[in-house]
């Protein structure tokens, strides 16, 4: 995901939307495989149906947040917002709630991936680390 973060927002959507689509759909088949393991379906074409499933839909929410996100920083002109992200998170929490036929997992996704996002955005900005020692 190096290569998102690479450049000013707003600017090369197509790239960076491309790169997400495919973190969601390499994230959709991990989870696919976590869901066949568990719930093992009763043939190999019903645990091939929901690899392509589970892998599709996660594709597909990689792509509406990457386009949302940068179409929202060329509109907005405000291309470092992490409101930005928290748009085209709720955008794609919306999507998820679309495809359930969910207003409340819609709202639910679209908070919880919108709040996330832009928390990841703030992050980047600031320097926040997850492992290693802590800068002093």
């Amino acid at each position: 995901m190096a290569g998102y973060w690479e450049g000013p927002e707003g600017e090369q959507c197509p790239q960076r939307t491309w790169l997400a689509t495919r973190v969601g759909a390499a994230a959709g088949l991990v989870g696919a495989a976590y869901r066949i393991i568990l719930l093992r379906p009763g043939s190999a074409l019903a645990a091939l149906q929901t690899a392509a499933a589970d892998s599709v839909t996660m594709a597909t929410l990689g792509a509406v947040f990457g386009l949302s996100t940068c179409l929202s920083a060329q509109v907005r002109e405000e291309p470092e917002d992490p409101l930005n992200y928290f748009i085209g998170g709720c955008t794609a929490g919306a999507v998820l709630g679309a495809r359930a036929h969910s207003y409340l997992t819609g709202t639910t996704a679209c908070l919880g991936f919108g709040i996330t996002a832009a928390l990841m955005k703030i992050g980047n900005q600031e320097g926040w680390r997850l492992t290693g020692p802590p800068k002093l």
